[in-house]
C-alpha cells in the first residue's frame, strides 16, 4: 500500500453473511491485535440481527470485551459518512459469491473462508467455535504483523490470499 499510505490507523470490513459469529469474532480478534495499527468493523449481507451467544461467550472466555458488538448490513459501510475501508476480508463462503457493495476507495480484498459454527448444534458446538477462533486468530496475527505500509499492492494481495489458504494451527 506503499502508493496509498493513510496517516491512520487501517480500517479493516469483515463480512459474513449473517454477522453473528465469525465477522464478530475476527472483529474482535483484530481490533486486540491490531490496536493502533487497525480498526476493525464486521457486518453481513444478510444479518441475523443478533450476535450468537456462542460467539460472545467464548470472547468472554477468552478476556475481550463483548459489549457493543451487533449484527449489521454491509450496506452501513457503504454509505455515506461510514469509515473509509482499507481492507474488506470474506470469512464464509456466500458473501464471498454475492455481488458485493461498491466499497469507496477500492479497498483491497480477499477471501478467507471458514467452516460457519453457528449451523454446528449440540455438544459440537463450542468445539466449532473454537476452531473457528483459532483459525481467524492465527490469519488475523499473520496478517497484523505484514509490513503493510511498505508492500507494494501487488505484493501486498498476493500475501493476503495466501492468509486465506492458511490453516488455524500455529506456524
Amino acid at each position: 500500500m506503499r502508493d496509498q499510505q493513510p496517516d491512520r490507523p487501517f480500517n479493516v470490513l469483515f463480512l459474513c453473511t449473517g454477522n453473528s459469529a465469525r465477522s464478530i469474532l475476527a472483529e474482535a480478534i483484530l481490533n486486540k491485535l491490531g490496536k493502533g495499527k487497525f480498526i476493525a468493523y464486521s457486518a453481513g449481507s444478510q444479518p441475523k440481527g443478533a450476535v450468537h451467544p456462542e460467539a460472545l461467550a467464548l470472547l468472554g472466555r477468552l478476556g475481550y470485551a463483548t459489549e457493543g458488538y451487533r449484527s449489521k448490513s454491509w450496506d452501513e459501510f457503504a454509505a455515506a459518512g461510514a469509515p473509509h475501508l482499507d481492507f474488506v476480508f470474506t470469512v464464509c463462503d456466500n458473501a464471498a459469491n454475492e455481488v458485493c457493495p461498491i466499497w469507496p476507495g477500492q479497498p483491497m480484498t480477499a477471501h478467507w473462508g471458514i467452516p460457519d459454527p453457528a449451523a454446528v448444534e449440540g455438544p459440537a458446538a463450542a468445539q466449532a467455535f473454537r476452531d473457528a477462533y483459532q483459525t481467524l486468530h492465527r490469519r488475523i496475527e499473520l496478517f497484523a504483523n505484514l509490513p503493510v505500509r511498505s508492500l507494494d499492492r501487488m505484493a501486498l494481495k498476493k500475501r493476503l490470499d495466501e492468509i486465506g489458504k492458511s490453516s488455524g494451527a500455529m506456524a
